[in-house]
């Protein structure tokens, strides 16, 4: 059911005093357990998603998945919920605005939304659609424009921080409410970015980034794990398997949740 004080609430959350962290999870039971830990709201990692259903991250998952998911996660959750949607999971704009509209009534308030390798343009022309439609059901669904300008090495080094700005601008035009720049890790740069773009900066964990308190101070105002805790789970899942599988010895690490806690969790909702 859509929910439009949420998608406020999730925009407020953007304009805190801190950043916005976000351990991003992939299904029912990761989601419900990460809001149980304090979070102030669920994003979804693509990756942990196509995942759990069988198929590889790249635009591969079919949309009745996504969808299922953005539903199962929203029931058990009482804090805001942004999906990543990859790239719209097609190159139509009006197809991608039926999606955002199909997982907006399922509650979803928040979007990620990525250029890859296309042309801004073509991502312009989704913002644009899906801000309509937003507009047409009463929400204000938060729109985060993926730029892979660091991630994908788009442009030459010492032209990123301009070519990232001017796509943000070109994102925030077409109604954009975020910008996410996975990979880009430089203070000075992250700096003069957050500065520019007009829009709240959310930037990916990755290796060499500053720890969250100094992010603030550069400005940045989101902060993403990706799918990295994704893979720790099921790196933790294959090492685990591997043992059992070898010895069969009925020893596991007392460290997991227990049957109870997660049956708990879930009952709660």
């Amino acid at each position: 059911m859509k929910n439009p004080d949420l998608a406020t609430a999730f925009h407020a959350l953007h304009r805190g005093p801190e950043p916005l962290i976000l351990a991003n999870a992939w299904d029912a039971g990761s989601a419900r357990l990460i809001e149980s830990l304090g979070a102030r709201a669920i994003a979804t990692t693509s990756a942990g998603v196509a995942w759990v259903h069988g198929y590889p991250d790249g635009d591969a998952l079919p949309e009745p998945q996504l969808l299922a998911t953005a539903q199962a996660i929203a029931r058990v959750i009482r804090v805001p919920l942004s999906m990543d949607i990859e790239a719209g999971y097609s190159d139509d704009p009006d197809a991608v605005g039926r999606l955002a509209a199909a997982l907006i009534e399922a509650g979803v308030v928040g979007i990620n939304l990525e250029d890859g390798a296309g042309a801004p343009e073509l991502l312009c022309a989704k913002i644009a659609r899906i801000r309509r439609v937003a507009r047409e059901l009463g929400v204000d669904l938060y729109i985060n424009a993926r730029t892979d300008v660091y991630l994908r090495g788009l442009s030459p080094e010492a032209e990123r921080v301009a070519e990232t700005c001017a796509r943000a601008a070109r994102y925030r035009e077409a109604g954009a409410s975020g910008i996410f720049v996975p990979r880009l890790v430089e203070p000075q740069a992250i700096t003069e970015i957050a500065a520019a773009v007009g829009l709240p900066l959310n930037l990916l964990a990755s290796p060499g980034l500053p720890p969250a308190p100094e992010l603030a101070r550069l400005g940045v105002r989101r902060l993403s794990a990706g799918s990295a805790i994704a893979q720790a789970v099921h790196g933790r899942t294959k090492a685990l398997a591997t043992a059992f599988l070898r010895d069969g010895r009925s020893e596991f690490p007392a460290d997991g949740v227990t049957h109870r806690d997660m049956n708990a969790l879930i009952a709660a909702r």
